[in-house]
């Protein structure tokens, strides 16, 4: 299997996939959203699950697990109050209080080499409940 980037601090590997997903994401717009996860064993975060351009915020949200730790990029897509069409990315990183204490830490120290390496995001968004990552805190971020 070959490696995209290895973050230093944590010994994490970040797998190709993951690059190729969020390329595929931010330039052909096939996907509206990507969770990642980290597989503590293999010591590489992956894909977890990859959202179609047709999907909702509402769909992205309800992928996340309740009690674990993800990372996850979405394309959010609006008009301008001039009317025109923009496109952000924003990086969300997910920490619910019912997860694991080892993974909040295991996520938390993790994130910025994933961070590097997707390059092209605008925002970012840290939540351990829903109410953190709302869509009028997304709004809020992006105009």
């Amino acid at each position: 299997m070959a490696m995209a980037f290895k973050m230093a601090t944590t010994g994490m590997w970040v797998a190709d996939e993951c690059k190729n997903s969020f390329m595929e994401m931010k330039w052909k717009k096939v996907h509206r959203y990507i969770v990642f996860k980290i597989d503590e064993k293999s010591r590489l975060v992956t894909v977890d699950k990859v959202g179609s351009s047709g999907e909702s915020y509402d769909d992205f949200t309800a992928s996340l697990p309740t009690d674990d730790c993800r990372y996850a990029v979405f394309d959010f897509d609006f008009l301008t109050v001039d009317n025109c069409r923009k496109s952000k990315i924003f990086f969300i990183a997910w920490s619910p209080t019912a997860s694991r204490v080892r993974a909040k830490m295991l996520y938390a120290t993790s994130k910025d080499g994933l961070r590097r390496a997707l390059d092209g995001i605008h925002y970012e968004v840290q939540a351990t409940d829903p109410t953190e990552m709302a869509m009028d805190v997304i709004k809020h971020k992006a105009y």
